[in-house]
């Protein structure tokens, strides 16, 4: 009966990462699901911009600021942590993107940049903008995420429980060749992100008369953060570690936790002050 249970809850091995390949041209699941997180984030941006009263199609027109920040920014983090690799060839191994190799966090913070950009050529409040995007960044993230689903790429320590995932050998950890199924860890972020979606449009439209600009945002960061904590103490990849022992991304994900539960907690406390005084 266990057996039967553990076939039909597992997730199994993808055959392939690719859709097709006609020479040189090459399709990938993880290419194609980045791109459609995209689209959907654009679609809900801008929706959420229209219910704020600006023009919805503000969000396609971001595009072409937010994304080639965003990419930009996530290759620099990935190659700021992961510095080791590069140093024997730097040229043009840091440019091959398709490689792999983007920091979320640094993807966030490029696409900020970008976003902040965006809002200055067309004149209107970034922290209103960051709003309205950020549900549809956790959702746009929560489709990208099962991009590493196909490559196999990005779980956990060992696990036997029942929806576990199967590792071709090829792609197990040298340390865990004789496992074969792991922790889906990008199964459970994905899961996370699709929640805090949820969440963030909650709180947007229960709170909106008490909400400042940026606040959504502030939230989006904190939020993900505690996900990408405890996610971190499951991955079984390779990081760039601080000290001996501790995940470089586990620290980061600390301390921007705290980082912005303390912003969200100052901005609020200070205008509580304020109204009180003058009440």
């Amino acid at each position: 009966m266990s057996q039967t249970l553990l076939a039909l809850f597992s997730l199994p091995s993808p055959p392939s990462p690719n859709i097709f390949e006609v020479g040189p041209i090459v399709l990938s699941y993880h290419g194609l699901l980045i791109a459609l997180g995209i689209a959907v984030g654009t679609w809900l941006t801008a929706r959420e911009l229209a219910r704020r009263g600006y023009d919805g199609a503000l969000a396609l027109g971001s595009l072409f600021f937010v994304v080639p920040l965003g990419v930009v920014g996530g290759r620099l983090y990935h190659v700021v942590t992961e510095y080791h690799r590069y140093t024997r060839n730097p040229f043009p191994k840091v440019l091959e993107v398709y490689e792999g190799g983007i920091g979320i966090y640094g993807a966030v913070a490029g696409g900020f940049l970008g976003l902040l950009l965006f809002s200055w050529y067309r004149a209107i409040n970034p922290l209103t903008f960051a709003d309205a995007a950020a549900p549809g960044l956790a959702l746009g993230q929560a489709i990208g995420r099962w991009g590493n689903y196909f490559n196999q790429e990005l779980f956990g320590r060992p696990s036997d429980l029942p929806w576990a995932i199967d590792i071709a050998p090829q792609n197990r950890p040298v340390q865990y060749a004789d496992a074969t199924t792991f922790h889906p860890t990008f199964l459970y972020e994905a899961m996370w992100a699709v929640l805090l979606c949820l969440l963030l449009l909650w709180v947007a439209r229960r709170f909106s008369e008490r909400l400042k600009a940026g606040d959504v945002f502030v939230l989006y960061v904190c939020l993900y953060s505690v996900g990408r904590f405890f996610l971190e103490t499951l991955r079984i990849d390779t990081a760039f570690v601080i000290g001996s022992s501790i995940r470089g991304n586990l620290f980061v994900s600390g301390a921007l936790t705290l980082g912005f539960a303390l912003l969200l907690l100052l901005r609020h406390s200070r205008s509580s002050r304020i109204r009180s005084k003058s009440g």
